[in-house]
């Protein structure tokens, strides 16, 4: 199996975090962030991925600095799940509606990390979550994992089917552009490495 586990401590938090490529759709997470369990949890059914999330972080300041740090240590689980790349289709679009909102995410496992995210949200909050983490969150995802990451929300008038789109959508992109094509002979790249 694809798969890697990662460990990261700083004053900030404390993380650790395993990530299987080629999974069941199970997981198992506790980051005392309620909203990016859900948000996680989705990810992981929808993408068919094993993912074990155990973190502590200062949210008594904010949840900035967690939700920043998972998606380092996500972004560095995947990266090393999938080794050299081999046999991977590398490109994906999905689109995902999720009642009126409609999310489209587009992935290139490129080894060259960038974010372009194009999502306006009619709140700044869901319950007590700062929708602006989570542009920090994809940027430092794209970052870590070296993948190129386009996110748009079509349209929508509710903030959390917004972002319920965007990452179902994620997790069905991410496991289409990671599936191993029985036609494709070393990495999908004419460089012949990624």
């Amino acid at each position: 199996m694809r798969q890697a586990s990662i460990a990261r401590k700083t004053n900030e938090t404390d993380i650790t975090l395993s990530f299987a490529v080629d999974g069941e759709g199970r997981s198992e997470l506790k980051t005392d962030v309620p909203f990016l369990d859900h948000m996680l949890d989705l990810f992981t059914k929808h993408g068919q991925f094993d993912l074990n999330v155990q973190a502590k972080g200062d949210i008594e300041i904010d949840y900035h600095h967690t939700v920043e740090d998972i998606a380092i240590c996500l972004g560095q689980a995947l990266r090393e799940a999938l080794g050299d790349k081999k046999g991977i289709k590398r490109y994906a679009s999905v689109f995902v509606p999720m009642d009126e909102a409609l999310g489209q995410v587009i992935i290139d496992i490129s080894n060259r990390p960038h974010l372009e995210y194009r999502a306006e949200f009619p709140s700044a909050n869901v319950g007590n979550f700062p929708v602006e983490l989570f542009h920090e969150f994809f940027w430092k995802l794209a970052l870590e994992a070296r993948i190129t990451l386009h996110i748009i929300v079509h349209y929508g008038h509710n903030t959390h089917h917004m972002i319920e789109a965007v990452f179902k959508a994620l997790g069905r992109a991410l496991d289409e552009a990671t599936m191993i094509d029985p036609r494709v002979k070393g990495v999908p790249s004419t460089k012949g490495m990624l």
